[in-house]
């Protein structure tokens, strides 16, 4: 088998490098380390080719959740509250201090990344061995009303966009972290977040439809002449958490061109919905071939969620990629498959979506 090329639909590591940094603890991303997902040299040695390295935003106060328990009778349940609305002032600040942590690795790096901003450098950068970084925000909160924000930001590289993260804001509602529960919550996109998705398809940035809550999907489906993508959710049908997308949303997906990026997170793999890393990577391969069976192979891909989520034992970190690829072909998937899952998808919804 060849080497794969992996673009993979969601991170947090530049996050992670940040919030280390915040804390005075630099590590450099160009120097391997045990700590985290993500860094240059597993990149390398894991087949990530490129991927949506994320923009998040977290609360200033964030308390830390304990692990949901099981009941007596081994069934588990929990209700996380949505996080309050971010201000747009801190939102700015760490948009821009996240966003200028990737340009800067971007010009440390000695020609090993690119911030691609048109399919033609993606393509580039996985014939040469380059790292793509494609530059996402993860939830619109530093976007201003007028808008400028998101011209500024399309300038500097943005090419993805998610509407929310799992919190409201002005443009659109999040889904909550419970189970088991429907992403069926609140109202739809708001005025302002309609025409937020008017102006990133007139831009060529594509719209991310993970931690968006059903209504809100349903009016992107609506307003959107690009196809729909979830960056890193899974199949409500096999893990009923909010984050997943029901039968009827993949269905959306899939008639729309589009695609979703399975994510890595033991709590939205498992049907049960406990956060134990002592899952196998069957869980991943099994809502990877429900939503291929469903939809069709041209419509999914991976979308990890590294530095972001708790990840299965069996996989790790971004050096477990090759350990995936093969559980899938182990479970049918051929050479053909693989390069649609792991890029050729990828490459054909951007060529839709970016201009």
């Amino acid at each position: 088998m060849t080497t794969l090329k992996i673009i993979d639909g969601h991170n947090d590591t530049f996050l992670r490098l940040y919030q280390n940094e915040q804390k005075g603890y630099t590590r450099s991303f160009f120097e391997r380390s045990e700590e985290g997902h993500i860094d240059y040299p597993r990149a390398v040695e894991g087949g990530l080719a490129g991927g949506f390295f994320a923009v998040f935003l977290p609360n200033k106060k964030r308390k830390e959740g304990k692990m949901p328990v099981p009941a007596e009778d081994g069934t588990l349940s929990y209700q996380v509250p949505l996080p309050k609305p971010l201000k747009y002032n801190y939102a700015a600040r760490q948009a821009l201090a996240i966003t200028s942590r990737i340009i800067r690795a971007e010009e440390a790096s000695e020609g090993r990344l690119e911030i691609v901003r048109d399919v033609a450098a993606l393509e580039n950068c996985l014939d040469d061995g380059r790292l793509a970084i494609i530059l996402h925000f993860e939830g619109a909160e530093a976007i201003d009303q007028n808008f400028d924000a998101l011209h500024v930001y399309y300038a500097a590289g943005l090419r993805s966009l998610g509407l929310v993260w799992s919190r409201p804001n002005r443009f659109a509602t999040g889904v909550p972290f419970n189970y088991p529960d429907s992403p069926d919550i609140g109202p739809g996109l708001t005025d302002l977040g309609k025409a937020l998705v008017q102006e990133c398809n007139q831009l060529g940035v594509m719209l991310d439809l993970s931690h968006l809550n059903e209504k809100g999907f349903w009016d992107v489906a609506a307003l959107t002449d690009a196809p729909l993508v979830a960056t890193h959710s899974n199949a409500h049908a096999l893990c009923p958490v909010p984050r997943n997308l029901t039968d009827r949303q993949l269905d959306a997906v899939g008639e729309s061109g589009g695609m979703v990026g399975i994510n890595f997170h033991v709590g939205f793999l498992r049907a049960d919905g406990r956060f134990d890393q002592e899952t196998s990577l069957s869980e991943i391969v099994r809502h990877l071939t429900y939503i291929a069976e469903r939809i069709g192979v041209d419509h999914v891909g991976f979308g990890s969620d590294f530095d972001g989520a708790t990840m299965p034992d069996d996989l790790g970190d971004v050096t477990g990629l090759p350990r995936l690829a093969a559980a899938l072909r182990d479970a049918g998937f051929d050479d053909a498959d693989l390069r649609k899952i792991t890029h050729e998808n990828w490459l054909r919804v951007l060529r839709r979506t970016w201009k």
